[in-house]
Protein backbone atom coordinates (compact mmCIF):
# COMPACT_ATOMS: atom_id res chain seq x y z
CA UNK A 1 0.00 0.00 0.00
CA UNK A 2 1.40 3.38 -1.04
CA UNK A 3 0.96 6.55 1.00
CA UNK A 4 -2.65 7.68 0.34
CA UNK A 5 -3.20 10.69 -1.92
CA UNK A 6 -5.06 12.51 0.86
CA UNK A 7 -1.89 12.56 2.98
CA UNK A 8 0.44 15.44 2.11
CA UNK A 9 4.19 15.01 2.61
CA UNK A 10 6.53 17.95 3.25
CA UNK A 11 8.26 18.83 -0.03
CA UNK A 12 6.53 15.77 -1.56
CA UNK A 13 9.60 13.79 -0.54
CA UNK A 14 10.65 11.53 2.32
CA UNK A 15 14.46 11.58 2.76
CA UNK A 16 16.41 8.52 3.83
CA UNK A 17 18.28 10.49 6.52
CA UNK A 18 17.62 10.22 10.28
CA UNK A 19 15.22 12.70 11.81
CA UNK A 20 11.88 13.33 13.47
CA UNK A 21 8.48 13.18 11.77
CA UNK A 22 5.36 15.08 12.85
CA UNK A 23 1.96 13.72 11.86
CA UNK A 24 -0.98 16.16 11.60
CA UNK A 25 -4.71 15.64 11.35
CA UNK A 26 -7.22 17.41 9.08
CA UNK A 27 -7.21 20.45 11.38
CA UNK A 28 -3.42 20.77 11.25
CA UNK A 29 -2.93 19.61 14.85
CA UNK A 30 0.17 17.51 15.55
CA UNK A 31 -1.16 14.14 16.70
CA UNK A 32 2.05 12.08 16.77
CA UNK A 33 5.81 12.66 16.86
CA UNK A 34 8.34 9.92 16.18
CA UNK A 35 12.05 9.47 15.44
CA UNK A 36 13.59 7.44 12.66
CA UNK A 37 16.96 6.19 11.49
CA UNK A 38 15.51 6.61 7.99
CA UNK A 39 12.52 8.92 7.64
CA UNK A 40 11.60 7.31 4.33
CA UNK A 41 11.54 3.75 5.69
CA UNK A 42 9.86 4.55 8.98
CA UNK A 43 7.08 6.79 7.68
CA UNK A 44 6.35 4.49 4.74
CA UNK A 45 6.00 1.53 7.12
CA UNK A 46 2.84 3.05 8.61
CA UNK A 47 1.07 2.50 5.31
CA UNK A 48 2.55 -0.87 4.35
CA UNK A 49 1.05 -3.26 6.90
CA UNK A 50 -1.80 -3.79 9.33
CA UNK A 51 -1.48 -2.50 12.90
CA UNK A 52 -3.08 -2.72 16.29
CA UNK A 53 -6.21 -0.62 16.93
CA UNK A 54 -4.38 2.45 18.28
CA UNK A 55 -1.93 2.64 15.39
CA UNK A 56 -4.74 1.98 12.88
CA UNK A 57 -6.68 4.97 14.32
CA UNK A 58 -3.57 7.12 14.05
CA UNK A 59 -3.05 6.15 10.40
CA UNK A 60 -6.70 6.97 9.60
CA UNK A 61 -6.31 10.43 11.16
CA UNK A 62 -3.12 11.43 9.30
CA UNK A 63 -3.51 14.15 6.68
CA UNK A 64 -0.07 15.74 6.63
CA UNK A 65 3.43 14.62 7.57
CA UNK A 66 6.21 17.11 8.29
CA UNK A 67 9.73 16.25 9.34
CA UNK A 68 13.04 17.63 10.58
CA UNK A 69 16.27 16.01 9.42
CA UNK A 70 19.00 15.47 12.05
CA UNK A 71 22.65 14.52 11.71
CA UNK A 72 22.25 11.37 13.81
CA UNK A 73 19.70 9.07 15.42
CA UNK A 74 20.91 10.29 18.81
CA UNK A 75 19.93 13.87 17.96
CA UNK A 76 16.62 12.60 16.58
CA UNK A 77 15.90 10.91 19.92
CA UNK A 78 16.53 14.15 21.80
CA UNK A 79 14.53 16.27 19.35
CA UNK A 80 11.64 13.79 19.53
CA UNK A 81 11.40 14.15 23.32
CA UNK A 82 11.59 17.95 23.17
CA UNK A 83 8.85 18.14 20.53
CA UNK A 84 6.59 15.76 22.46
CA UNK A 85 7.03 17.95 25.54
CA UNK A 86 6.19 21.03 23.46
CA UNK A 87 3.14 19.77 21.55
CA UNK A 88 1.75 16.96 23.79
CA UNK A 89 0.51 15.02 20.73
CA UNK A 90 -2.68 13.01 21.14
CA UNK A 91 -1.24 9.63 20.23
CA UNK A 92 1.97 10.14 22.23
CA UNK A 93 0.55 11.54 25.44
CA UNK A 94 -3.16 12.19 25.74
CA UNK A 95 -4.43 8.68 25.02
CA UNK A 96 -2.50 7.20 27.93
CA UNK A 97 -1.38 7.94 31.45
CA UNK A 98 2.14 9.37 31.35
CA UNK A 99 3.15 7.78 34.67
CA UNK A 100 5.13 5.10 32.84
CA UNK A 101 7.06 7.50 30.60
CA UNK A 102 10.74 7.92 31.42
CA UNK A 103 12.30 11.31 32.20
CA UNK A 104 15.91 12.40 32.52
CA UNK A 105 16.54 14.71 35.48
CA UNK A 106 19.78 16.51 36.43
CA UNK A 107 20.16 16.93 40.19
CA UNK A 108 21.22 20.10 42.01
CA UNK A 109 23.94 18.40 44.07
CA UNK A 110 27.40 19.93 44.46
CA UNK A 111 28.37 17.45 41.75
CA UNK A 112 25.10 17.06 39.80
CA UNK A 113 24.29 13.72 38.19
CA UNK A 114 21.66 12.46 35.75
CA UNK A 115 18.76 10.38 37.06
CA UNK A 116 16.18 8.33 35.18
CA UNK A 117 12.73 8.80 36.71
CA UNK A 118 9.31 7.43 35.81
CA UNK A 119 6.49 9.93 35.35
CA UNK A 120 4.65 8.64 38.43
CA UNK A 121 7.71 9.20 40.64
CA UNK A 122 8.36 12.61 39.10
CA UNK A 123 4.84 13.77 39.97
CA UNK A 124 5.55 13.10 43.62
CA UNK A 125 8.82 15.01 43.62
CA UNK A 126 9.53 18.72 43.95
CA UNK A 127 10.98 19.71 40.58
CA UNK A 128 12.98 22.48 42.27
CA UNK A 129 15.41 19.80 43.41
CA UNK A 130 16.54 19.42 39.78
CA UNK A 131 18.60 21.70 37.56
CA UNK A 132 16.75 20.39 34.50
CA UNK A 133 14.21 17.73 33.50
CA UNK A 134 13.99 16.29 29.99
CA UNK A 135 11.34 14.04 28.49
CA UNK A 136 9.06 12.23 28.20
CA UNK A 137 11.00 9.54 26.34
CA UNK A 138 9.00 6.86 24.55
CA UNK A 139 11.66 4.15 24.69
CA UNK A 140 13.60 3.35 27.85
CA UNK A 141 16.01 1.17 25.89
CA UNK A 142 16.83 3.96 23.45
CA UNK A 143 17.38 6.47 26.25
CA UNK A 144 19.70 4.09 28.08
CA UNK A 145 21.68 3.52 24.87
CA UNK A 146 21.78 7.29 24.27
CA UNK A 147 23.14 8.03 27.74
CA UNK A 148 25.81 5.38 27.32
CA UNK A 149 26.82 6.91 24.00
CA UNK A 150 26.78 10.50 25.28
CA UNK A 151 28.88 9.54 28.30
CA UNK A 152 31.75 8.69 25.95
CA UNK A 153 31.61 12.23 24.55
CA UNK A 154 30.57 14.15 27.67
CA UNK A 155 31.85 11.98 30.56
CA UNK A 156 29.54 12.83 33.47
CA UNK A 157 29.53 11.19 36.90
CA UNK A 158 26.92 9.18 38.81
CA UNK A 159 29.18 8.89 41.88
CA UNK A 160 29.11 10.27 45.38
CA UNK A 161 32.20 12.46 46.02
CA UNK A 162 35.02 11.64 48.43
CA UNK A 163 34.94 7.86 48.13
CA UNK A 164 37.87 5.71 49.26
CA UNK A 165 38.68 4.69 45.70
CA UNK A 166 37.81 5.58 42.14
CA UNK A 167 34.79 3.91 40.56
CA UNK A 168 34.91 1.41 37.72
CA UNK A 169 33.68 4.01 35.19
CA UNK A 170 36.63 6.28 36.05
CA UNK A 171 38.98 3.44 35.16
CA UNK A 172 37.42 3.11 31.69
CA UNK A 173 37.17 6.86 31.03
CA UNK A 174 33.41 7.33 31.51
CA UNK A 175 33.63 9.26 34.80
CA UNK A 176 35.73 12.42 35.30
CA UNK A 177 36.67 11.32 38.83
CA UNK A 178 34.16 12.93 41.18
CA UNK A 179 34.42 9.81 43.35
CA UNK A 180 38.17 10.21 43.84
CA UNK A 181 38.42 14.00 43.94
CA UNK A 182 40.03 14.18 40.50
CA UNK A 183 37.95 17.15 39.30
CA UNK A 184 36.91 20.47 40.85
CA UNK A 185 33.30 21.61 41.23
CA UNK A 186 33.94 24.42 38.73
CA UNK A 187 35.32 22.10 36.04
CA UNK A 188 32.59 19.54 36.64
CA UNK A 189 29.95 22.29 36.34
CA UNK A 190 31.17 22.85 32.76
CA UNK A 191 30.52 19.19 31.95
CA UNK A 192 26.98 19.35 33.35
CA UNK A 193 26.32 22.60 31.47
CA UNK A 194 27.32 20.90 28.21
CA UNK A 195 25.21 17.85 29.04
CA UNK A 196 22.15 20.05 29.60
CA UNK A 197 22.82 21.97 26.39
CA UNK A 198 23.08 18.71 24.46
CA UNK A 199 19.71 17.49 25.74
CA UNK A 200 18.23 20.86 24.85
CA UNK A 201 19.25 20.10 21.26
CA UNK A 202 22.03 22.72 21.25
CA UNK A 203 24.96 20.62 20.07
CA UNK A 204 26.46 23.59 18.20
CA UNK A 205 26.78 25.47 21.48
CA UNK A 206 28.40 22.45 23.14
CA UNK A 207 30.97 22.25 20.35
CA UNK A 208 31.73 25.97 20.71
CA UNK A 209 32.26 25.53 24.46
CA UNK A 210 34.58 22.59 23.95
CA UNK A 211 36.64 24.35 21.28
CA UNK A 212 37.05 27.32 23.61
CA UNK A 213 38.12 24.95 26.41
CA UNK A 214 40.61 23.17 24.15
CA UNK A 215 42.19 26.48 23.18
CA UNK A 216 42.47 27.54 26.84
CA UNK A 217 44.12 24.26 27.81
CA UNK A 218 46.59 24.46 24.93
CA UNK A 219 47.55 28.02 25.81
CA UNK A 220 48.28 26.83 29.35
CA UNK A 221 50.44 23.96 28.05
CA UNK A 222 47.97 21.32 29.29
CA UNK A 223 48.33 19.39 26.08
CA UNK A 224 47.14 16.00 27.34
CA UNK A 225 43.86 17.46 28.58
CA UNK A 226 43.53 19.49 25.38
CA UNK A 227 43.88 16.28 23.36
CA UNK A 228 41.10 14.67 25.41
CA UNK A 229 38.78 17.60 24.64
CA UNK A 230 39.79 17.41 20.96
CA UNK A 231 38.69 13.78 20.91
CA UNK A 232 35.36 14.75 22.47
CA UNK A 233 34.85 17.35 19.74
CA UNK A 234 35.58 14.78 17.03
CA UNK A 235 33.17 12.30 18.58
CA UNK A 236 30.38 14.90 18.71
CA UNK A 237 31.02 15.98 15.13
CA UNK A 238 30.91 12.36 13.91
CA UNK A 239 28.45 10.59 16.19
CA UNK A 240 28.57 6.82 15.79
CA UNK A 241 25.18 5.68 17.06
CA UNK A 242 25.04 2.05 15.95
CA UNK A 243 23.52 1.03 19.31
CA UNK A 244 20.61 3.39 18.76
CA UNK A 245 20.17 2.23 15.18
CA UNK A 246 19.79 -1.33 16.43
CA UNK A 247 17.12 -0.24 18.89
CA UNK A 248 15.27 1.84 16.31
CA UNK A 249 12.55 -0.66 15.45
CA UNK A 250 11.56 -0.90 11.75
CA UNK A 251 7.83 -0.86 12.43
CA UNK A 252 5.88 1.79 14.35
CA UNK A 253 4.47 1.07 17.76
CA UNK A 254 2.12 3.07 19.94
CA UNK A 255 2.72 2.34 23.58
CA UNK A 256 6.50 2.12 23.87
CA UNK A 257 6.16 4.36 26.90
CA UNK A 258 5.01 1.35 28.88
CA UNK A 259 8.26 -0.51 28.21
CA UNK A 260 9.89 -1.71 31.42
CA UNK A 261 13.21 -0.07 32.19
CA UNK A 262 14.53 -3.42 33.44
CA UNK A 263 12.34 -6.39 32.57
CA UNK A 264 12.85 -8.96 35.32
CA UNK A 265 10.37 -11.21 33.52
CA UNK A 266 12.27 -10.98 30.26
CA UNK A 267 15.53 -12.85 29.67
CA UNK A 268 17.62 -13.03 32.83
CA UNK A 269 20.96 -14.86 32.66
CA UNK A 270 22.72 -16.26 35.73
CA UNK A 271 26.44 -17.11 35.90
CA UNK A 272 28.60 -19.09 38.30
CA UNK A 273 32.09 -20.59 38.41
CA UNK A 274 32.79 -23.99 40.00
CA UNK A 275 36.23 -25.41 40.90
CA UNK A 276 38.25 -26.97 43.69
CA UNK A 277 41.55 -25.20 44.40
CA UNK A 278 41.57 -23.96 40.81
CA UNK A 279 41.26 -27.47 39.39
CA UNK A 280 38.75 -28.62 36.75
CA UNK A 281 37.21 -25.13 36.59
CA UNK A 282 33.95 -24.67 34.71
CA UNK A 283 31.39 -21.95 34.24
CA UNK A 284 27.62 -22.06 33.89
CA UNK A 285 25.03 -19.89 32.21
CA UNK A 286 21.38 -20.41 33.07
CA UNK A 287 18.45 -18.52 31.55
CA UNK A 288 15.17 -17.54 33.14
CA UNK A 289 12.26 -16.37 30.98
CA UNK A 290 9.04 -15.02 32.51
CA UNK A 291 10.61 -15.75 35.91
CA UNK A 292 11.05 -19.48 35.16
CA UNK A 293 14.01 -21.63 34.00
CA UNK A 294 14.44 -22.00 30.24
CA UNK A 295 16.66 -25.08 30.36
CA UNK A 296 17.00 -25.36 26.61
CA UNK A 297 18.97 -22.08 26.73
CA UNK A 298 21.49 -23.21 29.39
CA UNK A 299 25.17 -23.27 28.42
CA UNK A 300 28.31 -24.90 29.91
CA UNK A 301 31.86 -23.53 29.68
CA UNK A 302 35.07 -25.42 30.40
CA UNK A 303 37.64 -22.82 31.43
CA UNK A 304 40.47 -22.69 28.89
CA UNK A 305 42.65 -19.63 29.52
CA UNK A 306 42.88 -19.24 33.31
CA UNK A 307 44.99 -21.32 35.66
CA UNK A 308 44.91 -21.30 39.45
CA UNK A 309 42.29 -19.77 41.74
CA UNK A 310 41.03 -16.72 39.83
CA UNK A 311 37.26 -16.83 39.56
CA UNK A 312 36.97 -13.21 38.35
CA UNK A 313 39.30 -14.02 35.46
CA UNK A 314 37.30 -17.16 34.76
CA UNK A 315 34.05 -15.20 34.83
CA UNK A 316 35.51 -12.76 32.31
CA UNK A 317 36.42 -15.66 30.02
CA UNK A 318 32.92 -17.12 30.26
CA UNK A 319 31.20 -13.81 29.56
CA UNK A 320 33.54 -12.95 26.69
CA UNK A 321 32.86 -16.33 25.06
CA UNK A 322 29.13 -15.92 25.66
CA UNK A 323 28.90 -12.49 24.00
CA UNK A 324 30.91 -13.57 20.98
CA UNK A 325 27.94 -15.79 20.16
CA UNK A 326 24.80 -14.50 18.49
CA UNK A 327 22.51 -15.60 21.30
CA UNK A 328 19.72 -13.21 22.38
CA UNK A 329 20.95 -10.52 24.74
CA UNK A 330 19.59 -10.60 28.29
CA UNK A 331 17.62 -7.87 30.03
CA UNK A 332 19.60 -8.50 33.23
CA UNK A 333 22.71 -10.46 34.28
CA UNK A 334 22.90 -12.13 37.70
CA UNK A 335 26.34 -13.08 39.05
CA UNK A 336 26.96 -15.49 41.92
CA UNK A 337 29.52 -13.32 43.70
CA UNK A 338 30.32 -9.95 45.17
CA UNK A 339 31.63 -6.58 44.00
CA UNK A 340 34.72 -8.03 42.30
CA UNK A 341 32.65 -10.39 40.19
CA UNK A 342 30.13 -7.70 39.29
CA UNK A 343 32.93 -5.33 38.24
CA UNK A 344 34.43 -8.12 36.12
CA UNK A 345 31.07 -8.57 34.39
CA UNK A 346 30.73 -4.82 33.80
CA UNK A 347 34.21 -4.73 32.30
CA UNK A 348 33.31 -7.38 29.72
CA UNK A 349 29.98 -5.69 28.95
CA UNK A 350 31.87 -2.44 28.36
CA UNK A 351 34.33 -4.18 26.02
CA UNK A 352 31.39 -5.41 23.95
CA UNK A 353 29.72 -1.96 24.19
CA UNK A 354 26.67 -3.42 25.88
CA UNK A 355 24.61 -1.59 28.46
CA UNK A 356 23.05 -4.49 30.34
CA UNK A 357 22.46 -4.16 34.10
CA UNK A 358 24.37 -6.59 36.31
CA UNK A 359 23.54 -7.69 39.85
CA UNK A 360 25.58 -9.89 42.16
CA UNK A 361 24.54 -11.92 45.17
CA UNK A 362 27.26 -12.27 47.81
CA UNK A 363 27.02 -14.52 50.83
CA UNK A 364 28.10 -11.74 53.21
CA UNK A 365 30.61 -11.85 56.07
CA UNK A 366 28.76 -14.62 57.90
CA UNK A 367 28.15 -16.49 54.61
CA UNK A 368 24.55 -16.89 55.73
CA UNK A 369 23.11 -13.69 54.25
CA UNK A 370 22.37 -13.07 50.59
CA UNK A 371 23.65 -9.54 49.95
CA UNK A 372 22.61 -7.84 46.73
CA UNK A 373 25.43 -6.08 44.88
CA UNK A 374 24.40 -3.44 42.32
CA UNK A 375 24.78 0.22 41.39
CA UNK A 376 22.80 1.86 44.19
CA UNK A 377 22.75 5.17 42.32
CA UNK A 378 20.53 3.55 39.69
CA UNK A 379 16.96 3.86 41.09
CA UNK A 380 15.40 1.39 38.65
CA UNK A 381 18.06 -1.25 39.26
CA UNK A 382 17.64 -0.76 42.98
CA UNK A 383 13.85 -1.14 42.72
CA UNK A 384 14.04 -4.30 40.61
CA UNK A 385 16.78 -5.87 42.74
CA UNK A 386 14.99 -5.32 46.05
CA UNK A 387 11.47 -6.02 44.82
CA UNK A 388 12.36 -9.22 42.97
CA UNK A 389 15.15 -10.52 45.19
CA UNK A 390 13.44 -13.91 45.45
CA UNK A 391 13.65 -14.40 41.67
CA UNK A 392 17.31 -13.33 41.63
CA UNK A 393 18.13 -15.80 44.40
CA UNK A 394 16.43 -18.57 42.38
CA UNK A 395 18.55 -17.66 39.35
CA UNK A 396 21.71 -17.67 41.51
CA UNK A 397 20.86 -21.04 43.06
CA UNK A 398 20.12 -22.57 39.65
CA UNK A 399 23.39 -21.22 38.17
CA UNK A 400 25.26 -22.68 41.15
CA UNK A 401 23.51 -26.06 40.85
CA UNK A 402 24.20 -26.26 37.12
CA UNK A 403 27.88 -25.28 37.54
CA UNK A 404 28.45 -27.83 40.33
CA UNK A 405 26.77 -30.56 38.28
CA UNK A 406 29.04 -29.86 35.29
CA UNK A 407 32.11 -29.65 37.53
CA UNK A 408 31.32 -33.11 38.94
CA UNK A 409 30.88 -34.47 35.41
CA UNK A 410 34.34 -33.17 34.42
CA UNK A 411 35.98 -34.55 37.55
CA UNK A 412 34.23 -37.89 37.04
CA UNK A 413 35.62 -38.22 33.54
CA UNK A 414 39.16 -37.52 34.72
CA UNK A 415 39.04 -39.63 37.87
Amino acid sequence: MAIPKNVKIKNNLLPAEPGVYLMRDAGGEIIYVGKAASLKSRVSSYFLKSHDDKTARLVRDIRRIDYQITLSVLEALILEANLIKKYLPKYNIREKDDKSFLYLAITKDDFPRPMLIRGLELRRMNRNRFKAVFGPYLSARSLRAALDLIRKMIPYSTCEPNQKRACFNFQIGKCPGVCAGKISRADYAKIIRNLILFFQGRKTRVLANLKKEMKRLSENSKFEKAATVRNQIRALEHIQDIALLKRDEPTPEIGLAGEKFINIFGRVEGYDISMISGQHAVGSMVVFDQGEPAKGEYRKFKIKTIRGTNDTGMLKEVLARRFRNRWPHPDLILIDGGRGQVNAALEILSLFRLRIPAVGIAKGITRKKDELIYDRLDPELKRVSEQYKAILVRVRDEAHRFAVKYHREIRGRIL
